[in-house]
């Protein structure tokens, strides 16, 4: 079945349909990842968004029940040069086509990625549509133009939990698939939900923490009410701006309990702290991301998702850059110098992508510690 990719500045590529039939909108992104295809599609933080695959064959290991981030896929739409048709893999259970049409998910298959990635570097991220029942493409141009982009939307409140819930399962062991919480845990962290992934949720519990995820707009005093030796801030979709009531719940938070941040819930964080965020021109998006960090010099690769960053001359003085993106010298990390309170913009708890920044994890837990020794 055909299908086509138009963009909002009129860009079109012509392809063949995979996943389900239809229609969809979305800001055109590009992945550098070579494999995680999987947890890409489950990742809350992609909603909204169409996402292109820059690795040539996408679903050579299939896909299975266990490495997913949430309980659906929440992307847009998903575009790769070929679609593997007959996995491969002891754990594979679905083809990456069957998985996509069981979600409900649009996705096209046969352009050329190299040139949409490079189209998108040039020109920015922007606003599309796939397309396999209007095949008019200036019909579908025109759609692509007026369908809605990232900038001032809240779509964290589209992906939150809706009730309270208690996490405990750890991470994914080779012979025993994901371990449980056995032992009494030694801390009690609460996690706000702005689009969480499971993976950072496994870290926690592995690190010894019992956890409570609430949803995004739950009030800071409900949070404390909790008793909570930690609170950590999730990543999640989207421009930060708009979710005000998150970072007022931030703020009345600090100081109070130790906070931890990644993705959304660093960019969060700078903004409570008196900062500003802007959107950048195409995002980091892969498992390949170089990231210095201040305090040694040494350098992690990092995997990332995110188009908007911390805008590094609005902070204040007591918030310090503690990490730094090596391709563009974004900000990619925080700390405050008073508070007890730090983030990342990139994810340590990879899923997919490599495991150099998992002592973030340990450094909640000393700083918890830290908390509690003072307080008594």
């Amino acid at each position: 079945m055909k299908a086509i990719l138009a963009l909002a500045d009129g860009r079109v590529f012509h392809g063949q349909s995979i996943g389900a039939v239809g229609e969809t909108f979305g800001e055109v992104v590009f992945n550098t990842s070579m494999s995680g295809y999987q947890e890409i599609l489950t990742d809350p933080s992609y909603h909204g968004e169409i996402v292109t695959m820059t690795y040539p064959q996408i679903g050579n290991y299939g896909v299975n029940k266990e490495d997913v981030e949430s309980d659906k896929p929440h992307l847009a739409g998903f575009v790769v040069k070929e679609s593997c048709e007959f996995p491969s893999n002891w754990r594979s259970e679905l083809s990456l086509n069957e998985y996509l049409q069981q979600n409900n998910i649009v996705g096209i298959q046969g352009i050329d990625t190299r040139a949409l990635v490079k189209h998108i570097r040039d020109h920015g991220a922007q606003t599309g549509v796939i397309s396999t029942v209007d095949l008019d493409v200036d019909s579908l141009v025109e759609k692509a133009r007026k369908a809605p982009g990232l900038v001032g939307r809240d779509l964290v409140k589209e992906v939150t939990t809706a009730e309270s819930y208690t996490w405990t399962q750890g991470v994914w062991d080779l012979e025993k698939g994901y371990t449980e919480l056995v032992e009494p845990a030694r801390y009690h962290v609460v996690a706000y939900d702005f689009g969480i992934k499971r993976n950072i949720l496994r870290n926690l519990v592995s690190a010894g923490c019992r956890v409570t995820v609430v949803p995004a707009s739950t009030s800071a005093s409900d949070v404390l009410a909790l008793n909570p030796d930690g609170v950590f801030l999730s990543n999640g979709p989207g421009d930060p701006e708009p979710i005000t009531y998150a970072q007022e719940n931030i703020r009345q938070l600090l100081g109070k309990v130790p906070l931890f941040g990644i993705c959304l819930g660093h960019q969060l964080l700078a903004i409570a702290l008196g900062g500003t965020t802007y959107k950048l021109k195409f995002g980091h998006r892969g498992g390949n991301q170089p990231v210095q960090r201040d305090e040694n010099k040494r350098v992690e690769i990092t995997s990332q998702n995110h188009g908007f960053a911390v805008d590094a001359q609005s902070l204040e003085s007591a918030s310090a850059i503690s990490h730094l993106n090596l391709n563009d010298n974004t900000v990619e990390g925080l700390c405050h110098s008073q508070l007890p309170a730090f983030s990342v913009q990139y994810h340590p708890e990879a899923s997919p992508g490599p495991h150099d920044a998992h002592y973030l994890f340990d450094r909640f837990i000393s700083l918890m510690e830290d908390f509690k020794k003072n307080e008594n």
